[in-house]
């Protein structure tokens, strides 16, 4: 089994500079592609950040500039360091993971169980 598990959310003010943590744990071989999605409510699952094996990384518009992803390989650990946050980032943030659990296996997506963070006076 694999387990994707994201730490680090909460109520934030405005402003405010976060760091979400995701851990990947259970039988592992390789972890291709990390990466953050967040769902407000009422609203479609967007992309957020991603980040290739080799750290290679993309952002969505919304908030290049302000979050910065990166990883851990080590520690099969993908970070999200939010900074100047603003109500409209309220959201459940979910972590996923492009993951071979053996040599031979065809990589598959998991995703953790998400983590809300709340940008709120």
């Amino acid at each position: 089994q694999v387990q994707l598990v994201e730490s680090g959310g909460g109520l934030v003010q405005p402003g405010g500079s976060p760091r979400l943590s995701c851990a990947a744990s259970g039988t592992i071989f390789t972890i291709d592609a990390m990466g953050w999605s967040r769902q407000a409510p009422g609203k479609q699952r967007e992309l957020v950040a991603s980040i290739t094996s080799y750290s290679s990384t993309s952002y969505a518009d919304s908030v290049k500039g302000r979050f910065t992803i990166s990883r851990d390989n080590a520690k099969n650990t993908v970070y999200l360091q939010m900074n100047s946050l603003k109500p409209e980032d309220t959201a459940v943030y979910y972590c996923n993971a492009n993951i071979k659990r053996r040599s031979y296996d065809t990589p598959r997506n998991y995703w953790g169980q998400g983590t809300q963070v709340t940008v709120s006076s």
